[in-house]
């Protein structure tokens, strides 16, 4: 494990790093982030951002949480979204979950988990939508690793339904979403192919925000 000490050790080997690389980086850094990504993943410390998908800083804006949810009560998510498209102008959103995720494996236990409780309720309630589905798979490893498909599938429909999302995207057809599972045993990144224009089209009725 790495020590509190090495962590400003290896900060100076960065530097120097960047520095060999491109005796400008720090300079272009601070001047501003233009990232073409919103990336929105779980906090899990086994799953970085940056480094499964080989960007460096200034390429991607990134959220983390618990399960990498896109809950519309939690504050945190809404203004990073609300951020990123309509001041960062991003072109793309991805939600990206992983298999063996502590939070998806959470919500599938029906016990009380104090402060978890209200969290964990938007999985189970990706359960409840999909449960003849999920009942339906008797492997319960694979069970899991469905619910953690879906639940990527449903945060995207989430990020969907803002307004936020909704203006840019009739203006300018920006940003589109995809749903992707890191498969924490390969190191692949999985593309759940969300079509993003039939479940606009599939929710227009109801979550339609562009109109007044």
């Amino acid at each position: 494990m790495t020590s509190y000490d090495e962590i400003f050790e290896n900060n100076k080997k960065w530097i120097e790093q960047r520095m060999r690389e491109n005796k400008d980086f720090f300079h272009e850094l601070a001047r501003d982030q233009k990232p073409d990504y919103l990336y929105i993943g779980c906090s899990d410390s086994r799953v970085t951002a940056e480094e499964i998908m080989g960007l460096r800083p200034g390429e991607a804006f990134i959220h983390r949480n618990v399960a990498n949810l896109v809950n519309n009560v939690d504050l945190n998510v809404m203004a990073v979204i609300n951020y990123a498209i309509r001041h960062l102008h991003v072109k793309h959103i991805i939600v990206c979950g992983h298999y063996n995720c502590g939070g998806v494996k959470a919500a599938m236990v029906p016990k009380d988990l104090g402060i978890l409780n209200p969290w964990l309720r938007v999985i189970r309630d990706v359960y409840r939508i999909h449960k003849n589905e999920l009942d339906g798979i008797a492997d319960e490893q694979k069970r899991y690793d469905r619910l953690v498909e879906l639940n990527v599938q449903e945060q995207c429909i989430n990020i969907i339904k803002t307004a936020a999302l909704q203006l840019s995207f009739a203006q300018s057809g920006f940003p589109r979403v995809h749903g992707w599972v890191f498969d924490i045993h390969t190191g692949k990144i999985i593309d759940l192919n969300i079509d993003m224009d039939a479940i606009l089209a599939n929710i227009r009725e109801i979550y339609d925000l562009t109109s007044g």
